[in-house]
């Protein structure tokens, strides 16, 4: 009990700092110039999760023990299962690159870039990025908080069916307890949840800057679900929030939990497993969306939002008018 009493968890800030600090640290000067931005510049606003070249300093620029400060660095970010997912989702760029006869320069593990915005502090105000095909992780810290968002995941393949990681599946709770909820609702109540019979062909809200569903139809609303339907719908929001640490996964499932039952669910597509599909689920300050279209229905873009604190936007606000005031 007194072990338990006396046991503080070390603040995610401070985790974040001192691993941005050291993999700045350990940089030559040409690499610190590519993996630092001002934290006022545009960059850190410019964000997406397809396979392009970026700005900031690539995982294959780094020699192996800056690899595993970067890899520390990403760690802070994340829970076990956002880390083990993350890292398996870039791992995938390998799969790729056997299936599409790649000679290593568009499909690489490698590919992933880090990115520090400001000045690496507990109580400062300062971002990193961790960005690459499929992965696309915005974190900002302004006086002892942390802004998580935007935060995406993404799997190409979805499964992969041949060779030896056959099997493989590295969003699959994403795409399982999305379609679980759907089952689980009457006919009358996937009648309200269907906005539409073919599957959209990608997350409505892209890279945008700020999210928006305007025009969008909500779906079905909490209220209409009963007891069993709305755990589903708990546990589907929950699996998104475990991806970030303890701490800030407490202040995604407050935001849901806030919420109530003003949640909407929504789905397009087909409900078969294997056919295209895409959910999303939006309470007043927070939207998921998954998408499952491409490549034959093998191919996931995921993401976490939060319409008024993306990028820290409303932490920024809040200190700006408190620095004034």
């Amino acid at each position: 009990m007194l072990l338990t009493a006396a046991y503080q968890p070390t603040p995610a800030t401070t985790v974040m700092a001192k691993s941005a600090n050291a993999l700045l640290a350990s940089l030559t000067a040409d690499q610190k110039a590519k993996a630092t931005f001002q934290f006022q510049d545009d960059e850190r606003l410019n964000w997406h999760f397809i396979p392009r070249e970026r700005n900031g300093l690539a995982l294959r620029e780094m020699n192996p023990h800056q690899k595993h400060l970067a890899s520390a660095l990403l760690s802070a970010g994340l829970s076990q299962q956002g880390f083990i997912k993350a890292t398996t989702i870039m791992s995938l760029e390998d799969v790729l690159r056997i299936l599409e006869k790649d000679d290593g320069e568009r499909r690489n593990p490698d590919k992933y870039y880090f990115s520090v915005f400001g000045e690496p502090s507990d109580k400062g105000t300062w971002g990193y990025r961790v960005e690459g095909h499929h992965l696309s992780l915005n974190f900002t810290i302004v006086n002892g908080k942390v802004s998580d968002s935007p935060f995406f995941f993404g799997a190409n393949p979805a499964e992969v069916r041949q060779g030896p990681r056959k099997g493989l599946r590295a969003l699959a709770a994403e795409e399982d307890r999305g379609r679980e909820l759907m089952v689980a609702l009457n006919a009358d109540q996937r009648k309200v949840a269907l906005v539409d019979e073919t599957a959209y062909k990608d997350i409505l809200t892209a890279a945008s800057r700020k999210a928006s569903l305007e025009g969008q139809p909500s779906g079905l609303h909490g209220g209409k679900l009963n007891d069993k339907q709305f755990g589903l719908l708990l546990a589907l929001a929950e699996e998104y929030a475990r991806n970030v640490p303890d701490e800030l996964a407490k202040q995604r499932m407050d935001a849901v939990r806030k919420a109530g039952r003003n949640l909407h669910f929504a789905w397009a597509g087909v409900l078969e497993t294997g056919g295209p599909h895409y959910y999303r689920v939006h309470g007043p300050t927070f939207l998921i969306e998954y998408d499952n279209t491409q490549n034959d229905a093998n191919h996931i873009h995921a993401v976490w939002r939060d319409f008024n604190g993306d990028f820290g936007l409303d932490l920024l606000g809040a200190h700006y008018r408190q620095s004034h005031r």
